[in-house]
């Protein structure tokens, strides 16, 4: 982990609200693992508490990685604003990535996201790509309007999309992407996911006795480091005891905790 202020590459919006962020700095020699998130100061001195906002993807050639939010309140508000040449202060990585040391060559491995948890999908696609797995993406938005990244997805693999007015691809949720994808490749040698709640149980439903089934979990946070335990979630195994999601998540195992 490390603080540092990084320098502005570019910023784009893909989406209504949704903003690509580009980073430059030291920091980004840190990022191994996907499934990380940053904790990025408000540039706003009546605003306190710093946004989690996870790793779209990282080049390391380059110093630089890309952060997707979405524009939600005044805080991401005032990030949005920023311009190429500012720079912002980061604190990262954080948290727990995902585990892909189970994937082999040829593995077919799905890969859900709805919504605003689709970002840190992109680079962990990068990296299954890299071991030659077979990639399956089902990704649910709620409009054809709120819909990112489709080429770059399309280019790692399968890609699958349903928005809840039928306004592009299926018309329904995540679900039934599950459904149909099982119709095709009934036997998947992995699971990742990154999501809303609905989206995390029905992975975990669909799922039940897999053995590798890893779900990144949304979770407002304040201080991102495992401190003010403002995060937590209970866990499956004993519900007493509360983990917490920006330090032992906020990737955590199928069964690991209750969703």
């Amino acid at each position: 982990m490390k603080q540092e202020m990084m320098l502005i590459e570019s910023q784009i919006e893909l989406a209504p609200r949704i903003f690509e962020l580009t980073l430059k700095g030291e920091l980004v020699e840190q990022m191994e693992t996907s499934g990380q998130f940053v904790h990025i100061r408000v540039p706003r001195s009546d605003l306190l508490l710093r946004r989690p906002i996870s790793l779209a993807e990282v080049n390391h050639e380059e110093s630089t990685c890309k952060v997707i939010y979405r524009v939600d309140g005044c805080g991401t508000r005032a990030i949005s604003e920023l311009v190429k040449g500012q720079e912002i202060d980061v604190l990262g990585p954080l948290g727990n990535g995902f585990t892909t040391d189970f994937v082999k060559e040829d593995d077919v491995i799905f890969v859900v996201g709805g919504g605003i948890g689709v970002p840190p999908l992109y680079e962990l696609g990068k990296r299954l790509k890299d071991k030659k797995a077979k990639l399956v993406f089902l990704q649910g938005f709620g409009t054809k309007d709120a819909i990112f990244y489709e080429k770059e997805f399309s280019e790692l693999g399968m890609l699958m999309i349903a928005t809840d007015d039928g306004s592009y691809g299926y018309k329904g949720h995540t679900g039934h992407l599950i459904e149909k994808a099982l119709k095709i490749y009934p036997n998947p040698t992995g699971v990742f996911a990154c999501g809303p709640t609905g989206l995390l149980r029905a992975v975990e439903g669909a799922f039940s006795d897999h053995p590798h089934v890893y779900l990144s979990m949304e979770e407002r946070m304040a201080c991102g480091v495992g401190a003010c335990y403002a995060c937590v979630c209970q866990s499956k195994e004993d519900p007493t005891v509360n983990k917490k999601v920006c330090d032992e998540g906020p990737v955590f195992k199928s069964g690991e905790v209750i969703i």
